[in-house]
């Protein structure tokens, strides 16, 4: 009798909550009862409120029971949790649970499905599949589909990806490098981390895939230090794929060397911009670079550089096999294929909800976040990390394209959505936003440097009812001069949120005395 395999995911969510201790209670009663069973540590399906979220293989169908405390084991193996037994957790077939079964899994389709430290396991569900047609299509071939695909960054910035990689690929000299940011500090966000948490091998594909169309033979991951877990799986990975021969020189015999090397960041958001990740890359302090020349013409060491996030990357492998124009069918005018959305904040069902563009936030927080947690209204959401506007409940209909949110002083940026109810105070979530420009800027430039300071104390004074219109002004006026004369995006996207509460809950400013 073949032993039954059991998935408990190694993932940091699930792990937070007990994961670790529910595989050693389901190991244990297995051996109590005399049980055959094979512990898999898949990734996340992304469900983040239902973990940890244990499955059962019985007879080729995986059956899901949700919200696993290691107090529960006995009680679910005397319901008979090895043949999907009926209990209080039970979820059913997990390809029938309606959070998962209408989502658009075009880049997470392996997490959670696979072993995720198993290079086995991944090439069973056509791992290197994408690398091998890539060599067989050609250098160009593999860039003019990403360019057909639409595929533009997810890391915020929405530049089309199939054009930084041909800049690349076109710029001179014998040396490239592939810079990978997954130094993921965006509040609300944690779509890198489940998917390289989920599917490393897969991130490796594809930063090898990027390496072979633009003639790069080197590529440097940049995790963020808050990451222990995903630090160890993706060394594990790296050096799996290593010993077989998935990377270093002349991989498979394919005649192509490449490598990649692991880079742990040491606590500093702005070093998720990328020309102050290039600099911590190199050894230097991670402060911004002014800009030209850019990292496609001198990037790491002076050399062209692909600069992409862990989603833009691992967006690709699925685009070589399957074809550009198959991505560019899904999304929206020019926003194409999907996004894995994040909720979290005031949510009663948290988790990844990877989805075409053209969704939109009444849908994702309402279909499939549930609400919020308190069972109270929607005062605000804000999307895009700490530096996106706070969007009010009557623009929560708005399709979540780029170029719509844009036209609404907004930005999808990583697709990170927090969610407020009415109790929040939006006053003080302004202020919230300038003191954490005030902590993370890395200095460089004076607006973002001394405005983001003097924006506290502005805010300060107005939610104190200090002379509160001159002080609005005065406000205004230093959100112009931040956005316009700030280097990079930290100083230039902080006054969005700032911007968002005077435009939509000015009210919340008037708590705190009378105009003099």
């Amino acid at each position: 009798m073949s032993a039954v395999k059991v998935y408990v995911p190694r993932e940091t969510t699930s792990v937070s909550v007990g994961a670790d201790a529910v595989a050693v209670a389901i190991a244990r009663a297995a051996k109590q009862a005399g049980a055959s069973i094979q512990i898999v540590r898949n990734g996340s399906w992304g469900a983040c409120w239902l973990e940890p979220l244990v499955e059962v293989d019985v007879d080729g169908t995986r059956i899901a029971y949700g919200n696993v405390a290691a107090a529960d084991i006995p009680d679910l193996f005397a319901a008979g949790l090895l043949a999907g037994g009926d209990h209080e957790k039970r979820l059913g077939p997990i390809n029938e649970v309606p959070y998962l079964i209408s989502q658009d899994r075009w880049t997470f389709w392996r997490c959670g499905l696979i072993e995720a430290l198993s290079l086995e396991d991944f090439l069973l569900h056509q791992g290197f599949k994408a690398l091998q047609k890539a060599w067989e299509m050609g250098p160009d071939a593999v860039i003019d589909a990403v360019t057909a695909s639409g595929l533009r960054g997810r890391g915020g910035a929405g530049f089309p990806t199939g054009i930084k990689w041909r800049t690349v690929a076109d710029a001179a000299g014998p040396q490239k490098y592939i810079a990978c940011n997954a130094d993921e500090g965006d509040s609300g966000t944690f779509s890198d981390r489940m998917l390289m948490e989920g599917d490393p091998f897969g991130l490796l594909e594809a930063l090898a895939i990027a390496g072979f169309a633009v003639g790069a033979d080197k590529a440097y991951i940049y995790l963020r230090s808050e990451y222990p877990l995903t630090h160890t799986i993706l060394a594990r990975a790296i050096e799996t794929a290593r010993e077989a021969g998935w990377l270093g020189s002349d991989i498979q015999g394919s005649g192509f060397d490449f490598d990649v090397e692991l880079h742990l960041g040491a606590g500093s958001y702005v070093c998720g911009e990328e020309t102050a990740m290039l600099e911590s890359l190199e050894g230097k302090k991670g402060i911004v670079r002014y800009k030209p020349p850019l990292p496609a013409h001198e990037g790491l060491f002076g050399k062209p550089t692909v600069v992409n996030n862990v989603v833009t990357l691992a967006s690709v492998p699925n685009i070589v096999n399957l074809g550009g124009e198959r991505y560019a069918g899904m999304g929206v005018n020019r926003s194409k294929g999907t996004l894995a959305f994040q909720l979290a904040g005031n949510i009663r069902r948290g988790g990844l909800v990877e989805k075409s563009f053209g969704v939109t936030l009444r849908e994702l927080i309402d279909e499939y976040g549930g609400g919020t947690a308190s069972g109270r209204p929607v005062k605000a959401v804000q999307v895009g990390g700490p530096l996106g506007a706070y969007l009010p409940e009557s623009q929560l209909d708005t399709p979540l394209d780029y170029e719509a949110f844009a036209a609404i002083g907004a930005m999808i940026g990583h697709g990170g959505i927090v969610v407020f109810d009415d109790t929040v105070d939006m006053a003080g979530q302004a202020r919230f936003a300038m003191e954490f420009c005030a902590i993370e800027s890395c200095g460089k430039c004076t607006p973002c440097r001394i405005g983001s300071t003097r924006g506290v104390e502005i805010i300060d004074r107005m939610i104190k009812g200090e002379e509160r219109e001159a002080n609005y002004d005065l406000l205004v006026e230093l959100c112009d001069t931040m956005e316009a004369a700030s280097l990079c995006a930290m100083g230039g996207m902080t006054p969005y949120p700032v911007r968002s509460v005077l435009k939509h809950f000015a009210e919340d400013f008037a708590s705190g005395g009378d105009e003099t």
